[in-house]
């Protein structure tokens, strides 16, 4: 079998200038990574020949597959193609097949043709042509002296299928190996301490391999198996899953799409219970999250946003002499605004949060990330504060984060 390494080069200007966001080259490194091909480096570069040759000659020193993305419209800019033929020393040839696709695509779509368009089927002489059933440009698979030079258009509708239905499967004979991941999430613990446990163990890890990547208020580890087959690769996983199962217990929240907010509204669902929510800082994120999982209405009774302290009086009871004593953001404030909201909806659970957000408002006592969290479980009222100290939108995220996870954790704790 022949061992490839690849790897990816966005062209355009404005992936440069950031007006577009280079989604195709995660997906093409996922997919390369399901067959076994590695990807060591991504580049991207302007519209401008000279720098794509030289992209293609560094590329090449060590990689021996290169994959790009865009370029290979009708315009004038659209040289691409032109560039990665000279590269080679190809001449461009007309495609007949290719000219015959971009004819029936503007046919279909009812577009007019013009003469640029036939530009498109001009293709290096003795490339593989990868048609295009979404757009007008056909992309190429180029093999040539040990070197394997693919070109894809750019706009993801048209390279995503492309490279799923036909680069795959060309790059996949040759690598006779599949990579497989599985991705644990875990929240209630930092990324550093998760590091800290594992450290000697990823160091010693060859195959599986285990990373850790950390979210916000998440840590993900992934374990990632090569093998002749899925199945085994699978099996290599397993135990080293397990493994960390047992290492973190209910830190652990779920794996691959499984997501915190999913993870709780079946956690609901099982027991039959029903959630309100109060928010303050967060100001419905919690409860947006919530929302955001399908099924979700099935235990989501209501949610309120009680910014002011007479809104979290005249709507969840919380008794001034309470605000007066220890003040909104208080693990005191935090429990009668979880219980009100119960006893308001006649949920079983109610989660709360009250906090500064900032980037004003907090003291020496109280400061700028502060956040107290309150739970309903059953019957039983709890708190408890936490704190961070980022940018106000990034506190309100991590803060419903860890409302939502402790909020499992205590569901968990009820038997």
């Amino acid at each position: 079998m022949r061992q490839l390494t690849c790897e990816i080069i966005a062209i355009g200007t404005e992936i440069l200038l950031g007006d577009i966001v280079n989604t195709n080259a995660s997906h093409m490194a996922r997919g390369l990574a399901s067959i076994g091909v590695n990807t060591y480096h991504q580049q991207v570069v302007g519209d401008n020949p000279q720098r794509l040759k030289e992209a293609l000659q560094e590329a090449y020193q060590h990689a021996n597959v290169v994959i790009t993305s865009g370029g290979l419209g009708p315009t004038e800019d659209d040289l691409s193609k032109e560039t990665g033929a000279e590269f080679f020393g190809l001449p461009l040839e007309m495609n007949e097949k290719a000219r015959a696709h971009i004819e029936a695509y503007m046919n279909r779509t009812r577009r007019t043709i013009t003469e640029n368009n036939w530009k498109q089927a001009m293709l290096p002489q003795g490339c593989i042509p990868l048609y295009n059933d979404n757009g007008t440009a056909p992309g190429f698979i180029l093999d040539k002296d040990q070197r394997i030079l693919i070109m894809l258009p750019g706009p993801p509708s048209e390279i995503v299928p492309m490279f799923d239905e036909q680069v795959i499967p060309y790059l996949k004979s040759f690598s006779g190996q599949v990579m497989v991941s599985r991705t644990l999430h875990i929240c209630g613990i930092g990324e550093s301490s998760v590091e800290d446990k594992l450290h000697d163990q990823m160091l010693a890890m060859k195959n599986p391999t285990l990373a850790p990547y950390a979210k916000e208020g998440i840590v993900d580890l992934r374990i990632t198996a090569k093998a002749a087959t899925e199945q085994e690769a699978r099996t290599m996983i397993r135990p080293v899953e397990d493994q960390i199962r047992s290492m973190f217990g209910n830190y652990v929240f779920g794996a691959d799409e499984d997501t915190l907010e999913g993870t709780v509204v079946n956690l609901l669902e099982k027991r039959g219970w029903k959630i309100a929510t109060a928010e303050s800082c967060t100001g419905g994120w919690v409860s947006g999250r919530i929302v955001s999982f399908p099924g979700a209405s099935a235990v989501l009774e209501g949610a309120l946003v009680t910014y002011s302290n007479e809104a979290k009086m005249e709507h969840l009871n919380v008794r001034k002499e309470t605000l007066d004593a220890y003040g909104a953001v208080s693990e005191q404030t935090a429990r009668e605004m979880a219980e009100g909201a119960a006893k308001a909806f006649h949920t079983e659970t109610a989660v709360s949060t009250t906090g500064i957000a900032g980037p004003t408002g907090g003291s020496r006592e109280k400061p700028v990330g502060t956040v107290c969290i309150g739970l309903y479980v059953n019957g039983k009222v709890s708190a408890k504060t936490v704190h961070f100290s980022r940018r106000r939108n990034s506190n309100r995220q991590l803060a419903a984060v860890q409302a939502l996870n402790l909020l499992r954790l205590a569901i968990l704790e009820e038997k």
